[in-house]
């Protein structure tokens, strides 16, 4: 114990701070609970209907979840882009992670599915537009870590691109603008005008940020990756660019289009066209993909 108390007095002396001020905060502190240090209760109040059917909370703490993983997702791969010097075990131990996380996201969308009231769910989302999962940052934050903005412009958006393209050119092509906006008459929808006008400026300064050091980059620093480090990457290609956006689909189907009568999605997006991989082109590390499988991407997979 001496030594302990040795080793913190040293710690905040070269600090430049008074071990004693320390030692006596300690000395009043509070033992720490779970309740705080989760904090739980501010937690399990974040839920806020807006409608008095009860499928909502559901709805809202699905999405609240959702977020967590995704912030779980970004956790990691961020200290991937800020690693000082890449290796390919520190690598291997991240995309595992990221991986599982992906999966879980999969696996959880069953409670859209199937744990809520269709009459129900169909009533009170006409309360939340035109809020829409599209308006999701951290989902777009996660794919500029992943990938150079190029990997994110599908093939009609190329055709658009300027020879030396900017930042602000490839944000304008970017394959999720389709989901908002007529590129005919240059209209937006409020979805896509709401989510601009909050995130598209820091989107665009992340970008520039990690420009050169993204999760694509830094495998590149890699001479000759391994077979296992290789599927790693191709998996959570795979789940996050293909399977992930089909099982929102499926669901969506389920809700907007199960008895043929084609609901708009809060949005506005033409969503049976936007979720499909297909469509979205989004591939993270295209060097690991055959020309065949770019090609055909996501077009194997129909909806259930």
């Amino acid at each position: 114990m001496s030594d302990t108390g040795n080793k913190i007095k040293e710690k905040y002396e070269q600090l430049g701070e008074n071990p004693e001020t320390y030692h006596e905060g300690l000395l009043h502190a509070k033992p720490i609970n779970y309740w705080d240090y989760v904090g739980v209760d501010s937690l399990l109040s974040l839920q806020k209907p807006r409608t008095d059917f009860k499928d909502e909370t559901i709805f809202i703490m699905y999405h609240q979840v959702t977020e967590l993983l995704l912030k779980m997702m970004r956790h990691e791969l961020e200290q991937i882009v800020d690693e000082e010097k890449i290796t390919e075990t520190f690598l291997l131990t991240k995309l595992g992670r990221v991986n599982r996380y992906t999966t879980m996201l999969i696996t959880s969308f069953d409670i859209m599915k199937d744990g809520m009231d269709y009459d129900d769910y169909n009533q009170f989302r006409k309360a939340l537009t035109p809020a829409s999962g599209f308006q999701s940052a951290q989902f777009r934050y996660i794919e500029i870590l992943c990938t150079s903005l190029g990997n994110l412009v599908n093939d009609e958006g190329k055709k658009r691109l300027p020879t030396e393209p900017s930042v602000e050119d490839y944000f304008e092509q970017i394959y999720w603008k389709d989901a908002g906006l007529n590129r005919k008459t240059g209209k937006k929808t409020l979805t896509m005008e709401q989510f601009e006008e909050k995130y598209l400026e820091s989107l665009m300064a992340w970008a520039q940020k990690v420009q050169g050091r993204t999760v694509e980059d830094r495998v590149l620093e890699l001479q000759n990756p391994s077979v296992a480090l290789t599927e790693k990457l191709r998996d959570f290609d795979r789940l996050y660019n293909i399977e992930w956006p089909l099982v929102h689909l499926r669901t969506a189907e389920h809700y907007l289009n199960s008895k043929g009568e084609n609901k708009a999605a809060t949005g506005g997006s033409e969503w049976k066209k936007y979720l499909h991989p297909k469509y979205q082109q989004r591939k993270f590390f295209p060097l690991l993909w055959t020309e065949s499988e770019k090609k055909h991407w996501g077009e194997t997979a129909d909806l259930k």
